[in-house]
């Protein structure tokens, strides 16, 4: 009975997967079947998707649905009254897949005036937001970023504020932020300044009123921590609203050693003498330490690591000289390959790979090698124009279940690297899909394993693989390991950068862009390599463009000798 339910919801959710794409015949057949899985079987194309399902806990149908669906779209259907048709009609009618533009449009009544929607609709969707987000769901980065600047806005803009930033989560740079705070200083009584802010008309619920720290929750679901201090107050209140626990319990134990004290918002010396602090260097200085950036301080050695003045030298945004990830309308992005040239020029980069989709990805518009063949004459071409950036001949290539990657030998021959990505049958156990990576790895013409764990934040966990194998194999074969910087994948995790690390494994921060906007996901990607502690010598393309190829071609040479 447990595994008949188990089949029906994944029947069920090809059935929503295909509405919202648009095919409204098929999903009514799986939705059939998902309410009948055992009278399925006299349905041949369905019979075998079930059988599927029964034999490996996965369909393959199932699996390129959910890599073709855009991950905001996900989140939408996590509102209640928002089915796969309406987002279907709200995708064709405005373009839109994200709930940050969703809510703008249920706003300024461009969602009131879809066919079928209506004011009252339009009202239930932004409700159905707020609710959302008063229940604390988490929000992904860069939502969170966009929701605390607004709130930082709100609180820089009232009477008497002097200064006000950011803090928590958002400034540490996670993935997933549970929670919005801001730390402001003002002038005059900070408890009446807070209490001032609690009764701002856009706060719905205000606790902490009496303290210089609030807990608010507003009209619209947000929800933060709000924490008024007095001007020379301020860095170590910051300082302690961005660090997690541990970092700030590291602190206080390194202060205690030293005979100091760090309070609340004041540092003071064995005397009781309150330390001058300008802003958090200062803190950190007083301290005997190196400065900590706001990605590092999860506790996780990074004081230990000041004290001995042995941080390493982070990545920045300006290190990287192009990017190794992006699609374009060949498969399934949505841009010429001038327009990526262009768009590389603009950001300061010397060179981006294109990597479309290989041919087994049908749903994605996988290239054929005739269609690789046309590419690459088009790559030419706009390379015989420019002489400031590089279009280098990239593929994103699947991992088949077997372990061969997609495309005979003649056909990878023709491309300048090759990223590997699983896209198909995550439900193998760790085993197998330990041994499917690792095969993959085996060929000389990968460059870069993509995506390695498959994950897609708030909607698919990332599947079973064994990354300590997967890491000694990359260093041993001279294999890069991506972090995706599309932020529902962040992929690898910022904690698994580390072990990369350790093990001299070069990181390709990819943006994995399928518009020109979505190039931007790079710099997102370098604050989570921040996180990993990488420097730019551990980033493959923070390297020139000749070393990257270089990087590509040792193993193709090794092979052969």
């Amino acid at each position: 009975m447990n595994r008949e339910r188990t089949t029906s919801a994944l029947l069920d959710e090809i059935a929503v997967l295909l509405e919202i794409s648009g095919d409204a015949g098929d999903a009514r057949r799986f939705r059939a079947a998902a309410r009948n899985p055992a009278a399925s079987h006299t349905v041949p194309d369905i019979a075998d998707v079930v059988s599927e399902i029964e034999l490996t806990g996965g369909a393959i149908l199932l699996d390129e649905l959910r890599e073709e669906t855009p991950e905001g779209v996900f989140e939408m259907l996590r509102l209640p009254g928002l089915g796969p048709a309406r987002i279907r009609g709200i995708r064709e009618g405005l373009g839109i897949e994200t709930l940050p533009a969703l809510e703008a449009a249920a706003r300024d009544g461009r969602l009131a005036r879809l066919p079928h929607f209506g004011a009252r609709t339009a009202e239930r969707i932004l409700r159905s937001i707020t609710s959302y987000r008063a229940a604390g769901a988490p929000l992904l980065l860069p939502h969170a970023q966009a929701e605390a600047a607004r709130l930082l806005d709100a609180v820089a803009s009232r009477p008497g504020v002097r200064r006000a930033e950011i803090a928590g989560e958002v400034r540490r740079h996670l993935e997933l932020v549970r929670e919005l705070f801001v730390v402001a200083a003002c002038d005059g009584d900070p408890v009446a300044a807070a209490a001032a802010l609690a009764h701002a008309p856009d706060v719905e619920e205000a606790s902490g009123v009496g303290t210089g720290r609030l807990a608010l929750r507003f009209t619209d679901g947000m929800r933060a921590q709000v924490h008024v201090v007095r001007p020379e107050e301020f860095a170590v209140a910051l300082l302690r609203a961005t660090g997690n626990d541990d970092h700030v319990r590291a602190l206080e134990a390194h202060a205690a050693l030293l005979g100091f004290t760090l309070g609340d918002v004041h540092l003071t010396d064995a005397a009781g003498h309150p330390v001058p602090t300008g802003d958090e260097h200062d803190v950190y200085r007083a301290l005997g330490l190196a400065f900590v950036v706001p990605e590092l301080r999860e506790g996780s050695g990074e004081v230990d690591a000041a004290a001995g003045d042995s941080l390493p030298d982070l990545v920045g945004a300006g290190d990287l000289r192009g990017v190794l990830h992006c699609h374009s309308s060949y498969s399934d992005g949505g841009t010429t390959i001038g327009a990526l040239a262009d768009a590389a020029r603009r950001r300061g980069w010397s060179y981006i790979g294109v990597t479309d989709h290989s041919q087994s990805a049908l749903g994605a518009g996988g290239l054929t090698a005739e269609r690789v063949a046309r590419q690459h004459d088009e790559i030419d071409e706009v390379n015989a124009r420019a002489t400031d950036v590089r279009v280098l001949k990239g593929v994103e290539a699947d991992i088949l279940p077997c372990g061969r990657v997609d495309y005979p030998l003649e056909v990878l021959d023709r491309f300048d690297f090759v990223i590997a990505s699983v896209h198909t049958r995550m439900g193998m156990n760790e085993a197998q899909m330990t041994e499917r990576v690792l095969k993959a790895m085996d060929d000389p013409h990968v460059t870069i394993l993509g995506h390695p764990t498959g994950r897609l934040l708030l909607t698919r966990e990332p599947f079973a693989i064994d990354l300590d194998a997967v890491m000694a194999k990359a260093a041993e074969d001279g294999v890069a390991v991506e972090l995706n910087a599309d932020p529902h994948r962040f992929d690898l995790d910022w904690r698994v950068l580390r072990n990369a690390r350790r093990h001299g494994v070069r990181v390709s921060i990819g943006p994995d862009a399928h518009t020109l906007e979505g190039l931007d996901h790079a710099a997102l990607g370098v604050g989570m390599a921040r996180k990993g502690w990488l420097s730019a010598s551990d980033v493959l393309n923070a390297s020139p463009v000749e070393e990257v190829l270089a990087f590509a071609a040792r193993r193709r040479a090794a092979a052969l000798s």
